[in-house]
């Protein structure tokens, strides 16, 4: 299998043809090999335009969901950006090519460690994989140039609002039903006064926490419904 043939055309025809521009953006999913984030069994799909299974009945998101979040938090280099939801890690991977420092948070102790792990096997040293509650962020590396929430959520979490700084961008799924949501980018422009744009509608996994959803209904991969999220 060419995974860097297959990683060129997924740039090419998933991702830059459907509008992601920003050329930062494009250099990072053309760096970060997909593959490596996947169970073995299902490498040779690394590069389908879709979510596949990652275990602990989670997802590593399809490549243009990634590089759509990515592009919306309007990253310049060098930024300090906080991740919600590490999953595979293939995301902060994405992310770790243009930000100085990633701080990423896994709810999944399984997870998280194996995220960690690989990460440092690739050489990503600006990356920092926390397992714990990500609606409540992580204050103690706060503040944010930008963050990122890679599951759906009732409402924003004041805590990642409070954790953001000024002039910075906050970009999360939010939604009353805890499967489709509406993907959008807040801007903190003063203190006390944010903007908010609405970007696409989105089907995120719940954002499970004190500060979001609060119960695991989804947390089975098994459920019929779950397959098509992220």
């Amino acid at each position: 299998m060419d995974y860097d043939k297959q990683r060129r055309r997924m740039v090419d025809e998933q991702i830059a043809e459907r509008g992601i521009d920003d050329a930062r953006v494009l250099a990072a999913m053309a760096s970060v090999e997909r593959e490596k984030f996947i169970p073995p069994d299902l490498r040779d799909l690394a590069y389908q335009d879709g979510p596949l299974p990652i275990g602990c009945g989670q997802t590593i998101s399809q490549p243009y969901m990634v590089a759509l979040m990515t592009q919306a938090l309007r990253l310049k280099g060098g930024e300090k950006v906080l991740e919600i939801g590490t999953g595979s890690g293939y995301a902060a991977a994405v992310l770790g090519e243009i930000a100085g420092e990633v701080v990423t948070i896994e709810r999944k102790q399984e997870l998280a460690d194996r995220a960690r792990e690989k990460l440092t096997e690739m050489g990503y040293a600006n990356i920092h994989v926390i397992a714990g509650d990500g609606t409540r962020g992580c204050a103690e590396k706060a503040p944010f140039d930008a963050i990122v929430v890679t599951a759906g959520g009732p409402l924003v979490p004041q805590s990642l609002r409070d954790q953001l700084k000024v002039g910075g961008r906050l970009v999360i799924p939010v939604g009353s039903e805890e499967t489709f949501q509406t993907l959008i980018r807040i801007t903190r422009r003063t203190e006390d006064e944010y903007d908010e744009e609405r970007l696409c509608l989105v089907r995120f996994i719940p954002l499970i926490g004190a500060e979001g959803w609060h119960h695991n209904h989804y947390d089975d991969w098994s459920d019929p419904d779950y397959a098509n999220l992220r």
